[in-house]
């Protein structure tokens, strides 16, 4: 077991490259099983749910290969299988996506029920009424849902709730359908966006990805791409909030400013100084931060995924602050975390109730998903002592070398191998010198997700 260690109590100063999407990754890497040709895919972030996405590629026939540590090229030329492993895909929700492609390519399709981290009922069951609506035969047994269709037929199809992964996964089963499909009440997302973009690289018609209706004109076959996966709008507010919680300063492209409004926002609400321009997005933080309220929202609204680090950053405000969380039922469980260093939080319901500020200090926390894993580092940075981070294999699930940034930012945080409490890193420590490089799978990553290696 690995854990994270961390000093806290220094400012973040200095610019920080943000990845590549994490949530536009997965789906685009899944539609690489549309097409028999090649597809190049940049900015690939390094990070366990995108290896354990890999693995059910190539578990399905794909052939896969890192150019680079970021690059990431796909020929699914001849599938083995329709049926998508139970132990690859309960790590993941993501593992999901594949059914819409193997039913639109193969006629048929065969997974689990998705895994992934335990925030609250995640169904998918709007994935599921759209493939009938379009002609399959969907049936579960043993905790896994069997589709079949000959073929796909276009059909007019009004979700139940703007979900991003049915909206991703009936766009891409679409693509290869027989005539004209509709989607209304489609996910916003910029994922679902790039996901329409990497589509339309490859031969597809999609229009108007990014709106609550999206329509889909199949085609008879797709072709190979190039294309670049869009940056991380949550690693990058994982850094911006990281900027306001240590009193600091951290620049980033500003190709990540258009899709964080609503946190950037709340960030001036608190007091926090955010400034953009055409090639930078830079928050600073110099006086004291007030308290605000949030509720989670689908895009644009609050985003659920940054709800646990932005309480944190309510831990050091002055006066009372309400965090609400609409849409998981299971994702407060963070609190009794923060409560561990010292931490003033109330949970009500859905809500938590944050007294600030209060002066966080060093303790050992779990990281419990993937982004309350990201808010406990968060509350590390701004703790008095030392903080032992343990289940850091939940935030490897969606941030590469997330202690290797924060060393570069000038924090006093480590990667250790042991629990006993490990030196932490030197403020002179230079990114090359983290034992797990930003450019640098896991340790303990399969063979097949090396950079140069060939799945077959």
């Amino acid at each position: 077991m690995s854990y994270i260690v961390a000093e806290g109590r220094v400012p973040l100063q200095g610019t920080v490259t943000i990845g590549g999407a994490k949530n536009a990754a997965l789906p685009i890497l899944a539609a690489t099983l549309l097409t028999a040709d090649e597809c190049y895919i940049e900015n690939v972030p390094q990070i366990q749910d995108v290896l354990s996405m890999a693995d059910v590629l190539a578990a399905l026939g794909a052939e896969l290969r890192w150019v680079d540590g970021n690059t990431l090229l796909v020929r699914a030329a001849a599938l083995t299988t329709p049926q998508v492993p139970n132990a690859i895909a309960t790590r993941m929700r993501g593992s999901f996506l594949v059914v819409g492609p193997l039913l639109a390519r193969f006629g048929q399709a065969e997974a689990p029920h998705p895994g992934g981290c335990a925030i609250g009922t995640r169904p998918v069951s709007v994935d599921l009424k759209g493939f009938q609506s379009m002609g399959a035969q969907v049936e579960r047994q043993n905790g896994s849902y069997r589709a079949r269709a000959p073929h796909l037929w276009g059909e007019r199809i009004s979700l139940d709730y703007p979900s991003h992964t049915g909206t991703e996964n009936l766009l891409m089963a679409a693509a290869l359908a027989r005539g004209t499909t509709i989607i209304e009440n489609a996910s916003v997302e910029p994922e679902v966006v790039d996901l329409a973009h990497f589509l339309n690289s490859l031969g597809a018609r999609v229009y108007g990805a990014g709106t609550g209706i999206i329509q889909v004109e199949g085609v008879e076959k797709l072709h190979g791409t190039a294309f670049r996966v869009m940056p991380d709008r949550l690693e990058a507010g994982t850094f911006a909030l990281g900027a306001a919680i240590t009193a600091g300063t951290v620049v980033m492209d500003a190709a990540v400013a258009p899709y964080l409004g609503a946190l950037t926002s709340k960030l001036q609400e608190a007091g926090v100084d955010v400034r953009v321009d055409a090639e930078h997005y830079v928050v600073r933080t110099s006086g004291a931060l007030k308290a605000v309220d949030i509720q989670t929202f689908p895009y644009p609204g609050f985003p659920t995924d940054l709800q646990a680090p932005f309480a944190v950053m309510m831990t050091q405000a002055e006066g009372e602050s309400s965090i609400h969380e609409t849409m998981y039922d299971d994702r407060l469980h963070y609190v009794e975390e923060l409560r561990k260093m010292g931490a003033r939080i109330k949970v009500r319901g859905q809500t938590a109730i944050v007294q600030g500020p209060t002066p966080l200090r060093g303790a050992g926390v779990r990281a419990l998903d993937i982004r309350s894993g990201a808010a406990v580092v968060l509350a590390a940075l701004a703790a008095e002592g030392r903080t032992l981070i343990s289940d850091v294999h939940y935030i490897e699930r969606g941030y590469q070398g997330i202690e290797v940034k924060l060393a570069a930012l000038g924090a006093h945080i480590s990667y250790s191998d042991s629990a006993a409490e490990a030196p932490a890193a030197r403020p002179d420590q230079s990114p090359a010198a983290s034992s797990r490089g930003v450019q640098t799978p896991r340790r303990d990553a399969p063979a097949e997700a090396q950079p140069g290696a060939l799945t077959l």
